[in-house]
């Protein structure tokens, strides 16, 4: 295909855009191609000035009507072959397929894509009117045209729409305009006269005309006339010489401009968007004007936080929240400011009060945290009110859905409006009014309660209604609910009457008893005529139901369960057996009777879930008796009538089982199943609240300072480690960390005993001179490079030992250079988490993971809080709870650590310069209030693209780096500190180059004016005095003051607090205080000095041992390593690495005895922990064991034992104690047996199968048997999860033992047992397996598989083998007589000589066919239905197998006679009793077949016509498949 554009190609973006042509040429521009000469192959037109006139005024000549007429089938023939050559063109450029283009590209080096795209968009259409209007001048020119003597040129038609594009207006396209009209309206009214053809032509001119003079004119065009066109064009042509030049170009252009905009949602996967932060959501998040966190549905650090859908509290919701929120703060505040006797009850308005302000700032105002601390809230009360703020905003959209819905259902329900609706108070009264309102209104006005939250879809979408009617619906539509009607009460007013103090509704009595009344709607004309007991019944569950679903009283309930309930466990079979008294379920294996409210300060509830999880125990969560029966009391006090007669007795009892019917099927459920989620998500919440406090003890200190340095120094840090310690193969690394954080001197050596490592060591020393040296591995090795260390810095030295390893320093004391840095552990669970991350290679790529550890080592010790904040989602793994921690779900934990990561990082502040630079200590950033990793990371490009530095606060607004309500929140965290050189920067005002001394303070912008108020009044100066000077300058002076402390402390700053109050009512007391501790100490440390590693704490680091682990009195295994000659002392080491020590007189009971007589170096032995000794400034830690037997025999089952809970059922504890103890002795008396055979083994029945289940067919199992000692249990592969259990007696005889499977089966050992009774029954079970009529599967595939067979050939009849599953070792045979008849189904039992249909046994499978077909004919002659099945069921038309073709007649030898001794396949003797001797034969006078094992009797022969063998079946043994091919069962004819 030619690289050349077609005819028809698109007009080029530089003819869209390109010079407009000269009016005055319109026929020859009109005429002429690209080269200016014409390809029309008619004759040339006259110079006729008429003619070139008309022309001009915008027509084209029409040639005379003789012509005309002459030349119309020529036009048809020529548009017919353009048509043929468009479409043909057409056919190929779409034939042109991706591999065909990236083969021309590859041959060719050229890109057709973009050019062949360009045409089929071209094609296909485009989206700007130029294209579609250059679309209808193309299809017109190939298409349309009559005559190509008329045609412009392709390239000048293309041409005719620049000017229109450049603003002009040219007659040539007014030209083709009626060019193109001409040829419409010839085709679409081609009865058009000529006369209304031009007065339309001359119409649409003037039109033309007019839009033209609108556009304006070109003067450059003015004043050139035709013939002057004429000269140019011959001297330069039309333009269009080089067009194949840019052609490229252009379509490369014209790709790019009609490519659509690429998205990077087209270009990363969204897994990888979502991870960077991109989402749409995020975007969103991004640009609202609310805290981030305040925007997410779960925590910040979550990968998969979501944004929440909650709308913000008004101001008219504020003191309901209050409300709302103050009564679930906590107990103790409801105990102490809401109960009479309350210490603070007068205080209880004065909370509410300040729980409003809290909402307001969170919810109103939008700010995350209140910066006015009010005292009767903590910072933890505080977060506490965010959560429960969040949660009222949920139930709010809930119930304001639910009102929706309401007001939709246009019914007027005054129940529902004066009691439910006022009461609805969390979100589980929302979906019990939804069921009651449904429930109400489904019988009348079915579909018409439809509940719409704002995160529906489709409103206007119809929901398919429910199938299934519930008995409710169907007995409140029938005249049942009138006999309901009759109980005197309505359901509603039950519930009235139970919750309130009074009883303002009364029951009526009916003056006829239940059963009369019921009589008088049992409609004995009905079809099916009902009882008045039962129609009682129905009654009953019409009330029960509509009591039970009333929200008031479900709420009722789960407040009674709330406080009421009761918890028991109860162990499973399995629980029984697996939870011993070691096991960490022990606890509450038998717990029993512990009330709900105990459960809400512990983790047990979870691990109860864990262990029901588990299939271990069950739990039961129930009223106590004196609870229910006191709610239930209530409500027949609410629902019973007040009078004596006997028949109000009778309905009064008709009401109590209404009362019992709605407590046992509606209340209790629904308040069961609220009390184990609720008591779930408190246990929850509160163990995420005890961690997120860890986390905060944490992280809530100070970067380490030695003793001359200022609180808030960061030092600078050498990290050392050995690794795992082992001398040939780890080195020691040593990392060095600057004041800055940055890595100035990473160092690898041996050793620090050689001299030339030690002078290394001290040189580093002298040379950088850090202010502490930590220490940090993964074994017990660490202490000893510490102490080593500890030696080197204190001037000490060592010498190795004869083989110069580490293991062997010693000391000696010399006068070596002393430094004074001190030496400690840290902990280092972020550094082992940091050595293997991502953040760390991108970091540090070329250090090693244990240099990498170091570097964790050294930050932590320079900021714990930005090692723990630069874990993002992966501080989950810090364990910080080690039994409980992983209970509690992820969300939920990262949200509690979170807000420890929020406090503390607003509580020291963040610079934001530095973070702008340092990407490490960015991490903190995004936990200042009202940020969050979105709006960090935006703030941060922000600032980097205005120069990267800022001078002061008013930046962060006049800069648009931050919103309002984002600067409100964190600007009193992000402080600026002082430069002493400021450095230039672009984009900056003048006046925005001045730093303010505030901006270094936790001072809020919003309060600078009263610390310059303070300030001023402190230092006693004038407005006037400061006129002239920064606002700030007098704080610059009160900070440099020497005796600013007592000038600030004579201001009364009580006094100023009332009259601002009086004035404002601002509530400023705490921020005076807060204004002027920074004024004396900007951005003070307040945090908690580094805290000191306590030895079980670095032992635990180091070994991975804990005090429980190394308890004293348990027993541990040790491995001796050196025995002390001069001490006598024996010198083990725990598995943990930890050394230890067993001293001479813990190491017999008979006195003083040699270690070297009881004992030998590598031996590994049993001790007692005697203690346990830490001495951390020594590094010395070991423990004291006890090897006395004594002390052994005594074991450590006391120690181990888990502690039970106080509320346990020690009644059922000891019935399964003695239950296990009964089942132990009969274990042990019944002695485990001990046969020396191969396939004995000591499994039971489950045993067996599962070894059996990855074993060939025919496999045999021997084991004990449970009916006592003188039974074996064979069991043995059938199929595929298919096993036959045969129960053996032994029977001893004078001479010998003798194995009875039954009367005719006895055996003398096992291997005849084996081979002559289960390898025969299996090779009779393979040999049928193998027949063709066998179907493999269940007995439905084969009555299916035989349906429809008879189906398709309905003169037929069809019967099949398969196995018994319920039965193993049996077979059934199913058969299809007709296709009218059922299929019936005949049992086969396999022996091991014969199969057994009913009772008559035959030797092979194919005397079993004749056996059932003989048979068959039998019964059906018998029954006289001859003619039911049309044909005796041979197998599908094949002839009677009266004699088998390739064998001999059945019944007769189908089985070759074999010698009579049975070859042992084991290799032993040939039994002596019952081995190949009298065996019964068949009813058929057929001798045994040949039993497996061993090999083949050379008087076994093959048939005398050999048949080729089909496929072995699958699963069957090879040997098997050849022993029954080589006897009869594979031969081609019979079956």
């Amino acid at each position: 295909m030619s690289s050349v554009a077609p005819p028809d190609r698109l007009i080029d973006d530089d003819e869209i855009m390109g010079n407009p042509q000269p009016e005055g040429n319109d026929a020859d521009a009109t005429m002429a191609d690209g080269n200016g000469v014409s390809d029309d192959s008619s004759e040339e037109a006259e110079d006729d000035e008429e003619e070139e006139k008309r022309i001009r005024e915008g027509f084209i000549v029409d040639e005379d009507d003789e012509e005309e007429e002459d030349d119309d089938e020529e036009r048809r023939r020529r548009r017919k072959r353009r048509k043929r050559r468009h479409r043909r063109r057409e056919e190929e450029e779409e034939a042109l397929e991706e591999d065909d283009l990236e083969l021309l590209e590859e041959n060719t080096g050229t890109s057709f894509r973009n050019r062949l795209t360009r045409l089929r968009r071209g094609r296909e259409g485009s989206p700007s009117v130029a294209s579609s209007r250059r679309k209808q001048v193309v299809e017109s020119s190939e298409d349309d045209l009559d005559n190509d003597d008329d045609l412009p040129q392709v390239q000048d038609i293309q041409r005719i729409w620049d000017d229109e594009r450049a603003g002009g207006g040219r007659e040539d396209e007014e030209d083709m305009d009626d060019f193109i009209d001409y040829e419409d309206e010839e085709e679409g009214a081609g009865a058009m006269d000529e006369q209304e053809r031009e007065e339309r032509r001359k119409e649409r001119k003037k039109l033309e005309r007019q839009r033209r003079k609108a556009m304006g004119s070109r003067p450059e065009l003015a004043g050139i006339d035709a013939n002057a066109w004429d000269e140019i064009h011959d001297v330069f042509g039309d333009g269009h010489e080089y067009d194949w030049a840019l052609e490229g170009d252009d379509e490369l252009e014209y790709d790019e401009r009609s490519k659509p905009e690429m998205k990077y949602q087209d270009v990363f996967e969204p897994s990888e968007i979502r991870a960077r932060m991109l989402t749409e959501d995020d975007d969103l998040i991004r640009a609202q004007d609310i805290p981030e966190r305040m925007q997410l549905a779960t925590s910040s650090l979550s990968p998969n936080a979501t944004l929440s859908l909650h709308q913000n509290l008004t101001e008219a919701d504020i003191d309901d929240a209050a409300t709302w929120v103050t009564s679930r703060l906590s107990s103790r505040k409801t105990r102490d400011f809401f109960s009479p006797d309350g210490p603070y009850q007068s205080y209880s308005e004065a909370l509410v009060l300040a729980v409003s302000y809290a909402l307001r700032f969170l919810f109103v105002h939008e700010f995350e945290e209140m910066r006015a601390r009010v005292e009767l809230i903590s910072l933890s009360e505080l977060w506490r009110i965010y959560a429960l703020g969040q949660k009222y905003r949920s139930l709010l959209d809930r119930r304001n859905a639910l009102i929706a819905s309401y007001a939709r259902l246009n019914v007027e329900d005054e129940y529902f409006v004066q009691s439910i609706r006022p009461k609805i108070e969390c979100v589980e009264m929302v979906a019990d009014a939804t069921e009651w309102l449904s429930m109400k209104c489904k019988v009348n006005k079915q579909d018409s309660f439809d509940l719409h939250f704002h995160d529906d879809e489709d409103l206007d979408r119809k929901r398919k209604t429910p199938s299934r009617i519930s008995a409710y619906e169907v007995a409140k539509k029938s005249i049942v609910a009138r006999l309901a009607d009759g109980f005197g009460i309505r359901p509603h007013e039950v519930v009235q009457n139970f919750i309130a103090n009074d009883r303002p509704n009364f029951v009526e009595d009916q003056e006829l008893n239940p059963v009369a009344f019921a009589e008088q709607f049992t409609t004995p004309e009905s079809v099916v005529s009902q009882a008045p007991e039962e129609v009682l019944r129905r009654a009953r569950m019409i009330l029960a139901t509509e009591i039970g679903k009333d929200p008031l009283l479900r709420q009722s309930m789960r407040d009674l369960f709330k406080t009421e309930a009761q918890i028991s466990v109860q162990p499973t079979d399995r629980g029984v057996n697996k939870i011993d008294e070691h096991h960490p379920y022990f606890n509450f294996k038998y717990l029993h009777h512990k009330p709900i409210t105990q459960m809400l300060d512990s983790a047990q509830f979870l691990h109860i879930l864990a262990a029901e999880a588990e299939l271990l125990v069950t739990v039961s969560i129930y009223l106590t008796n004196e609870a229910k029966a006191k709610f239930e009391r209530q409500l027949n006090d609410a629902f019973a009538s007040d009078s004596y007669s006997d028949v109000a007795r009778s309905w009064n009892e008709e009401r109590s089982r209404v009362v019992q019917e709605a407590l046992e099927y509606h209340l209790i459920p629904i308040g069961l199943k609220w009390a184990r989620e609720w008591l779930r998500e408190e246990v929850e919440d509160a163990l995420a609240i005890h961690c997120g406090n860890k986390l905060k003890e944490r992280i809530d200190v100070a970067p380490f300072i030695t003793g001359d340095a200022q609180p808030g120094y960061t030092p600078s840090v050498l990290a050392i480690s050995w690794g795992k310690g082992d001398p040939q193969k780890d080195a020691i690394t040593l990392v060095l960390l600057d004041e800055m954080g940055r890595l100035r001197e990473q160092v690898k050596l041996d050793n620090l005993v050689d001299r030339d490592y030690h002078d290394e060591f001290t040189d580093l020393l002298k040379r950088r001179r850090p202010d502490i040296i930590v220490a940090g591995g993964f074994t017990m090795a660490t202490a000893k490079l510490s102490s080593r260390i500890k030696e080197i810095v204190n001037g000490k030295t060592s010498s190795a030992d004869a083989e110069g390893n580490i293991s062997g320093w010693g000391t000696e004391p010399t006068n070596e250079q002393v430094f004074d840095i001190p030496v400690i552990y840290v902990n280092d669970e972020v550094a082992r988490i940091y050595q293997h991350s991502r953040r760390a290679t991108e970091e540090f790529s070329t250090l090693s993971p244990i240099a990498k550890y170091c570097v964790g080592l050294a930050r932590y010790v320079q900021n714990p809080l930005n090692e723990y904040a630069a874990l993002g989602s992966d501080i989950v793994a810090i364990s910080l709870e080690d039994e409980d921690q992983h209970l509690i779900p992820k969300e939920k934990l990262l949200s509690a650590l979170e807000r420890a990561l929020v406090d503390v990082t607003n509580k020291i502040g963040v610079d934001i310069n530095r973070a702008v630079t340092d990407s490490y200590y960015q991490h903190l950033l995004p936990f200042v209030c009202g940020l969050g990793p979105r709006k960090a990371q935006a703030l941060t490009r922000k600032i980097a693209s205005i120069g990267g530095n800022l001078v002061n606060r008013d930046q962060f607004i006049k800069s648009s780096l931050l919103t309002t309500k984002i600067f409100l929140n964190g600007a009193g965290f992000l402080r600026i500190s002082h430069d002493t050189e400021l450095k230039p920067t672009k984009h900056r005002h003048a006046d925005d180059d001045v730093q303010d001394p505030l901006d270094d303070t936790r001072i809020h912008p919003e309060d600078y004016e009263l610390a310059r108020k303070m300030a001023t009044d402190a230092l006693e100066l004038d407005e006037e005095d400061i006129h002239d000077e920064h606002p700030s300058h007098v704080v610059s002076l009160i900070m440099q003051d020497n005796d600013n402390e007592r000038k600030l402390n004579e201001l009364n700053l009580d006094e100023f607090a009332v009259s601002m109050y009086e004035a404002n009512e601002d509530r400023k007391r705490h921020t005076l205080n807060v204004i002027r501790e920074e004024l004396l100490k900007p951005f003070a440390e307040q945090r908690a000095p580094f805290p000191p590693m306590q030895p079980w704490d670095v032992l635990t680091m180091l070994s991975g041992e804990t005090i429980r682990t190394l308890r004293m009195g348990l027993i541990i295994s040790v491995l001796i390593f050196r025995i002390d000659k001069f001490s006598n002392a024996v010198m083990v080491r725990l598995d943990s690495g930890i050394e230890g020590i067993i001293n001479m007189e813990y190491m017999s009971d008979v006195g003083n005895v040699l270690p070297q007589n009881i004992v030998k170096k590598g031996q590994t032995l049993q001790g007692v922990i005697v203690d346990v000794k830490l001495d951390l400034p020594a590094d010395h830690f070991y423990v004291e064991l006890s090897i006395r037997p004594s002390d052994l025999n005594q074991g450590d089952g006391l120690f181990r034992r888990v502690k039970r809970d106080e509320d346990w059922n020690t009644q059922q504890y000891e019935r399964d104690l003695e239950l296990q103890a009964r089942k132990k002795r009969a274990e042990t008396d019944r002695t485990r047996r001990v046969i020396k055979h191969p396939n004995f083994h000591n499994f039971n029945a489950t045993h067996a199968e599962n070894y059996l289940d990855k074993q060939q067919r025919g496999d045999v199992i021997i084991r004990p048997s449970s009916k006592g000692v003188d039974h074996l249990a064979v069991t043995w592969k059938v199929d595929d999860k298919l096993y036959q259990h045969i129960d053996v007696t032994e029977i001893n005889t004078g001479q010998g033992t003798v194995l009875v499977v039954d009367d005719k089966h006895q055996y003398a050992d096992l291997d005849e047992l084996i081979v002559n009774h289960v390898q025969a029954t299996a090779r009779k079970v393979e040999e049928l397996m193998a027949h063709e009529k066998f179907k493999q599967g269940s007995e439905d595939e084969l009555h299916l598989s035989l349906k429809n067979f008879v189906a398709a050939n309905p003169a037929k009849s069809i019967y099949g083998f398969t196995l018994n599953r319920k039965k193993p070792g049996h077979f059934n045979l199913c058969f299809l007589a007709n296709k009218n008849a059922t299929v019936q189904t005949w049992p086969i039992r396999v022996t091991p000589e014969s199969y057994c249909l009913f009772e008559a046994a035959v030797a092979g499978v194919p005397e079993l066919c004749d056996a059932f077909k003989v048979r068959h004919l039998h019964q059906s002659q018998n029954l006289g239905a001859t003619g039911a099945g049309g044909k005796t069921p041979y197998g599908a038309g094949v002839r009677t197998p009266g004699r088998t073709p390739g064998h001999t007649t059945p019944g007769h030898l189908s089985v070759r006679q074999v010698a009579s001794r049975t070859p042992n396949p084991y290799g032993g003797q040939t039994p002596a009793i019952g081995f190949g001797g009298n065996v019964p034969t068949s009813s058929y006078a057929m001798p045994p077949s040949q039993p497996l094992g061993g090999q083949t009797p050379s008087a076994f022969s093959r048939p005398p016509i050999a048949q080729p063998p089909p496929h072995v079946p699958p699963g069957m043994n090879p040997q098997r498949a050849a022993l029954i091919q080589n006897s009869n069962g594979w031969g081609s004819g019979g079956w």
